[in-house]
């Protein structure tokens, strides 16, 4: 069996994600980049995960920043939530903006849902019919629609008084049904359609077996990654345990999928057959926390000896890296984590805190500066402020030219963030366990 070195794991998984073909720490000009190549990075990706902090940035912007520097995000806007975007939203790892042409690799998906929570007489959409019957009835004739307006009409004219928590139920459910799609976005709210309003017709007609369609799903993650266990690869899309060794055996067998072994990794690794293994990574990148290279915290304690929990969660005064900090890539390395906080009230980039990791190389602040730089120009930012808390923060503001700013000056003021009660009742079933997933070196 083929063995792999942890170096190269390392840049298998990076160049399959679409990083290493040029530095990404160049002076923050404008690039023109086309709707094509924003395309081209969206469909290699497979998917854009959306969140709703906004403290720096939207998480699904910043992938793209991350691997092609400073874009409009206005194209990517028509790009994917255009009129007649071939692209659309779904529970794919998460809530996410996929390829329209996936759609029906979701199918099951949505069946499964509503077989599931229909079935449930304690559950809310049991027990909610005329709510979800006048959604319909109300997207039929007047979709699409912003969701406030929803609220406001549901609120007016049926002669029951529906709350906005009963609007966004029923809205999510039948967004996980996929009855209901996503037909646009704005900064503040999302406006839904009946599926047949924005989907085409051939796309919903198009039905996929389960079993075929997971295997699809097991694929395409497996080529997202490069490289990765069966954990990670299942992951990638959230497929279940027993489908997705399934569907890795059928790979292993079609030889997509190359068993190998990774130098310190305890289980058994696949390597995709179009992967490639780039002898250096040139890179430089703020990394989301809903970026697919660390959103699988044990990938990424594996693949970078990273130990990463986001804190948007955590009350202010348990966090220790920050409310919103963004892993540091450097080539084929994470080096540090930064806190960031565009300031849009007064123009300015803030760095609320900075820290390197233990075996971070010395002077990567000289390289950091231009992210920083870029960011902010990408922002439409005036200014850059460095916060004195962590490790890396003197430096970063030597290297900048910039005063460091004592902390007591710039509190940590967020709130943890809630997580919405609507958005959970529609959720995913849970990931798959990754020691359920974990297969044993033969």
């Amino acid at each position: 069996m083929t063995q792999i070195s942890a170096a190269q794991a390392r840049r298998i998984a990076l160049a399959a994600q679409g990083f290493g073909r040029r530095p990404t720490d160049a002076a923050p000009s404008i690039q023109k980049l086309g709707v094509r190549q924003l395309g081209s990075l969206v469909d290699r990706l497979g998917l854009l995960q959306l969140d709703s902090v906004n403290v720096y940035e939207r998480s699904h912007y910043l992938p793209v920043f991350a691997r092609l520097g400073h874009y409009d995000k206005a194209d990517l806007d028509r790009l994917t939530f255009g009129r007649k975007s071939r692209y659309t939203e779904y529970w794919a790892h998460e809530a996410a903006i996929i390829p329209m042409a996936k759609r029906p690799l979701f199918q099951w998906r949505m069946d499964a849902r509503r077989a599931k929570q229909t079935a449930d007489v304690t559950g809310w959409a049991h027990n909610n019919g005329p709510m979800l019957d006048w959604l319909r009835a109300e997207l039929a004739a007047k979709g699409p629609l912003p969701a406030s307006q929803i609220e406001h009409d549901a609120n007016r004219g049926t002669g029951s008084w529906w709350g906005w928590s009963d609007v966004k139920y029923g809205l999510e459910y039948l967004f996980g049904w996929g009855e209901v799609v996503s037909a646009g976005r704005t900064r503040f709210e999302r406006s839904y359609a009946l599926a047949e309003h924005r989907v085409p017709a051939e796309i919903l007609a198009t039905t996929v077996p389960e079993a075929d369609a997971v295997r699809a799903l097991m694929a395409d993650g497996a080529r997202a990654h490069g490289i990765g266990t069966l954990a990670d690869i299942a992951d990638y899309y959230r497929i279940k345990q027993g489908p997705a060794r399934e569907a890795v055996a059928d790979l292993v067998d079609d030889g997509e999928l190359v068993p190998v072994t990774v130098q310190g990794w305890k289980q058994q690794a696949y390597l995709h057959r179009d992967a490639r293994v780039p002898r250096r990574i040139e890179a430089a990148a703020l990394l989301s926390p809903f970026d697919p290279v660390v959103w699988a915290r044990p990938r990424a304690e594996r693949l970078f000896d990273f130990h990463y929990r986001i804190e948007i969660y955590t009350p202010a005064h348990k966090r220790v890296f920050g409310y919103y900090s963004l892993p540091v890539l450097l080539d084929d390395r994470i080096v540090g984590r930064i806190d960031l906080k565009s300031d849009r009230q007064n123009r300015v980039l803030r760095v609320q805190s900075a820290w390197r990791e233990a075996d971070a190389p010395a002077g990567i602040e000289q390289r950091i500066v231009p992210l920083l730089e870029s960011a902010r120009a990408w922002q439409g930012l005036d200014a850059i402020e460095i916060i004195d808390r962590g490790d890396l923060a003197a430096a970063l503001a030597g290297a900048a030219g910039l005063p460091l700013l004592p902390a007591a000056a710039v509190q940590d003021p967020e709130p943890a963030a809630a997580k919405d009660p609507a958005a959970d009742a529609a959720e995913l079933a849970e990931a798959p366990d990754a020691a359920e997933l974990a297969e044993p070196l033969p």
